[in-house]
């Protein structure tokens, strides 16, 4: 297959991918996404389940149900009723059906602290995460307004030690376009404490200064969403990471009488641990919230 077609067939399983994601909320009409689109419903499933191994509508279901799992958690003043609503659910009681087919319990009990068990398998699937003595109650996050990044991105599957690899091409394609002035962002589409980490769907994005000419094609594009955010500076070695998003979605968030949003939190790196000789970070992490 020839590189071009290659990647128009990336580019349109991610425009797919993005799409889902951000309108998760509403009831996704696959006949309006291919109209949208410009191809036909066969040749869109077919390339979707080539680039990313499952269907469409797999993937619209996993992510309503990530989405839903997770505001259950970190919107305790919404109802169950109004978080399946939220994630694109017109049924509560086909909300719970799949629920408890996905979890093993009724969102209420999921709710009631049956999470954590959940949670801390997938956090021992981390032997890094397993052996962080890092602790975060000491940070106090700042309430920032932030602006839409134009972003080039490559799309990870699995959170990961492989990461590196997605990154180092990420700084190959830096390094061909001469880029001097750009932002290194990781996308966290899923919460990565209550979602398998194989499953978890994981952006490595550049956002490029805007007097920095991209002469290269070879990366897909999309938009990381404006918004109000909690700020969050913090350094550290890769296991703290995760250790540090359990924290935050599990302890802060929820004493904080703060909501989030559907919209993905992402990091901006100012030292990369995937990139770094010393494998350490230094970021700033960003989560959609309400009040």
């Amino acid at each position: 297959m020839r590189r071009k077609t290659l990647q128009k067939r990336v580019q349109l399983a991610n425009d797919i991918m993005y799409y889902i994601y951000t309108h998760i909320d509403t009831n996704i009409c696959i006949d309006e996404l291919s109209s949208d689109l410009g191809v036909s419903k066969f040749h869109m499933h077919r390339i979707f389940k080539d680039v990313f191994g499952k269907n469409i509508y797999e993937s619209i279901k996993s992510i309503r149900l990530q989405k839903a799992s997770n505001l259950l958690l970190t919107n305790k003043y919404s109802t169950i009723t109004e978080v399946a609503n939220l994630c694109g659910y017109s049924s509560q009681t086909s909300f719970i059906r799949v629920f408890k087919n996905r979890f093993e319990m009724t969102p209420k009990e999921w709710r009631n602290g049956g999470y954590k068990s959940y949670s801390q398998q997938i956090l021992e699937q981390s032997p890094k995460a397993t052996r962080s003595r890092a602790t975060f109650d000491h940070l106090e996050p700042s309430i920032v307004k932030m602006p839409v990044f134009h972003a080039y991105y490559i799309r990870h599957r699995g959170y990961n030690a492989s990461i590196k690899q997605t990154w180092q091409k990420l700084k190959t394609w830096i390094l061909g376009n001469e880029l001097t002035h750009f932002k290194q962002i990781a996308l966290f589409h899923d919460n990565p404490t209550i979602t398998p980490l194989d499953e978890c769907q994981y952006v490595a994005c550049v956002v490029a200064d805007e007097n920095q000419k991209i002469s290269s094609d070879r990366l897909p594009n999309f938009k990381i969403s404006d918004g109000v955010y909690a700020k969050f500076d913090l350094q550290g070695e890769q296991g703290d990471k995760l250790k540090f998003i359990h924290w935050v979605y599990h302890e802060w968030l929820p004493r904080s009488e703060y909501e989030t949003t559907t919209k993905p939190s992402y990091a901006i790196y100012k030292e990369n641990n995937y990139l770094s000789q010393e494998s350490r970070f230094d970021m700033s992490f960003y989560l959609s919230i309400k009040f």
